[in-house]
């Protein structure tokens, strides 16, 4: 999944406003292990401070729910606004989107009534109508080509679709299906497990790998949140929400910090271009 094939703009103009214009570098970091071990921090995140917030602000489901888009909201308007990769900003954004995206789907659970077998299919109907739309418009779903506005508004359509789909499903599985947080968190590393052995030993195609995987990171780091995170009466370690995610928070902070000093989940061509101005 590392080695997903890259596509590089041939246009070296200055960024634009436009959808269809190709910007100077990708907008997406190069896939590596840092990569994965941010994601699935984020994603566990997502999970144990959605249900801090809910918890503290004393705002109600629909109340956290509308001001974490917001926030949000301003950090996808910063991350467009960029002209390339910035990782402080880029994960910013992606931690957000994983509260936001769980608050989508416990908002249909818990304010809505509607079963995690039905939010789980429409969550994954409503993804693959995006990389329906996305491969139609741009004939690939690869995020080593997120250089269009365009683009990048499919690729984050996408990101947001996962995360409520990973909510859901985790919760499906953990909670209803009754499975247990810890031996769901198993479940689902052996299963992006077998996609990575897929991938490298029988060829799956790249994208379609990373996508896959992508997906299943959301469960497997909710699982580990909510193991965490919950009571020992409900299967937990009891750490609680604050502890849980304090402690993810500092982590990804100290990576993404790294990386933005480091460079080292630039995509190859935006690296010699940066380290040329």
């Amino acid at each position: 999944m590392t080695s997903e094939i890259s596509e590089t703009s041939s246009v070296t103009g200055a960024p634009s406003a436009s959808v269809g214009r190709r910007l100077r570098w990708n907008k997406v970091p190069e896939v590596t292990a840092y990569f994965w071990i941010i994601k699935v921090l984020c994603t566990t995140v997502g999970e144990t401070a959605a249900d801090l917030l809910n918890e503290q602000l004393g705002l109600g489901l629909t109340g956290v729910s509308l001001l974490m888009s917001v926030v949000l909201a301003v950090a996808l308007v910063a991350q467009f606004r960029t002209g390339s990769y910035r990782a402080g900003v880029y994960w910013t954004a992606v931690a957000l989107i994983s509260i936001v995206g769980t608050l989508v789907s416990d908002n249909l659970t818990d304010n809505l009534g509607v079963p995690l077998e039905a939010s789980t299919a429409a969550f994954a109907l409503c993804l693959a109508v995006v990389f329906a739309l996305w491969y139609r418009s741009e004939r690939t779903l690869s995020i080593h080509s997120v250089d269009t506005v365009r683009r990048e508004c499919f690729y984050w359509l996408a990101v947001l679709f996962t995360f409520a789909l990973g909510t859901a499903a985790g919760d499906l599985v953990a909670e209803r299906m009754a499975v247990g947080y810890w031996l769901s968190a198993v479940l689902f590393a052996l299963a992006i497990a077998a996609v990575a052995v897929v991938h490298f030993a029988l060829g799956l195609n790249a994208v379609w790998s990373f996508w896959i995987a992508y997906v299943l990171t959301r469960p497997l780091g909710a699982s580990m949140g909510d193991y965490l995170s919950q009571p020992t009466a409900g299967g937990g370690l009891g750490l609680g929400t604050v502890v849980t995610s304090v402690l993810f928070l500092a982590v990804i902070l100290a990576l993404v910090v790294r990386l933005a000093v480091t460079r080292r989940d630039v995509t190859e061509p935006a690296r010699r271009a940066q380290q040329a101005t």
